[in-house]
């Protein structure tokens, strides 16, 4: 397969971007070293055609590779030496979390973005530290966008809304449904640390509520609280997430 994309690659001079480049298995990988050292000796001598995988090309000295990786991960291995020598390196740092935030909260609308983005990579931190340690909790980039992301809307849906307390609906709509039990408190703690005197009013969830609370009759469910709660809190999940995962015991009612 990798044979197959080199050499549309070399033949056209188009460039590859491989993603994650270091998922694939690590002999996976020393064939692929095998397969852009020929391409490589092949551009060094200024061919215009070479043998390649059994069959000969038309080299055309545009094409390029670039791999991207991130090591140090769980699953991802070392790039092989030969390997390693092909590319060019460029390293990546750590973003600022603050201003990435900071500049998403301007744009959509905050005029407290300062001292919100710093309050909320505040919380974030402390909760990463503080928390327990779950495979499913997240508190990186990715985490940090949606959780800006519903922030504007809901500052767009309620203009009139002090600012502290849409961020921290957003934080916490986006956060409390993944959290376990007892680090429930511990979020609600941090929140009430770093966002004192903030009452945050209850959410009217109205017509959604009324046809849930329907729905559950329908069904010949019970209008259980708790379960109204959760299916609430997918709804809001689904607002700000591609891919959703309900996970729980065995009769817990997912799949209801």
């Amino acid at each position: 397969m990798m044979a197959r994309l080199f050499s549309g690659l070399v033949s056209q001079g188009a460039w590859a971007c491989l993603d994650e480049f270091n998922r694939i298995d690590e002999e996976v990988l020393s064939v692929i070293a095998q397969q852009l050292l020929t391409i490589k000796f092949a551009l060094m001598k200024e061919e215009k055609e070479f043998r390649f995988n059994n069959s000969t090309l038309k080299l055309n000295p545009m094409c390029g590779v670039f791999v991207t990786m991130n090591p140090g991960y769980e699953g991802r291995t070392e790039l092989p030496d030969n390997l390693a020598v092909l590319f060019r390196p460029v390293a990546m740092m750590i973003p600022n979390y603050g201003l990435i935030a900071e500049i998403m909260l301007f744009a959509e609308g905050f005029k407290e973005a300062t001292i919100l983005s710093l309050k909320m990579v505040q919380l974030y931190k402390l909760a990463s530290e503080q928390l327990s340690q779950q495979k499913h909790y997240d508190f990186g980039m990715r985490a940090v966008k949606s959780v800006l992301v519903m922030a504007g809307a809901l500052k767009r849906d309620n203009p009139s809304l002090n600012e502290d307390v849409v961020l921290i609906r957003a934080m916490r709509d986006s956060n409390i449904p993944k959290f376990l039990a007892d680090d429930l408190p511990l979020f609600k703690a941090l929140i009430q640390d770093l966002f004192p005197k903030v009452v945050i009013p209850e959410v009217d969830y109205g017509e959604l509520q009324t046809q849930i609370i329907d729905t559950i009759a329908d069904k010949k469910l019970e209008p259980k609280s708790e379960f109204i709660t959760k299916v609430i809190q997918l709804f809001d999940t689904f607002n700000v997430r591609f891919g959703v995962m309900i996970v729980g015991p065995t009769g817990g009612g997912k799949t209801a």
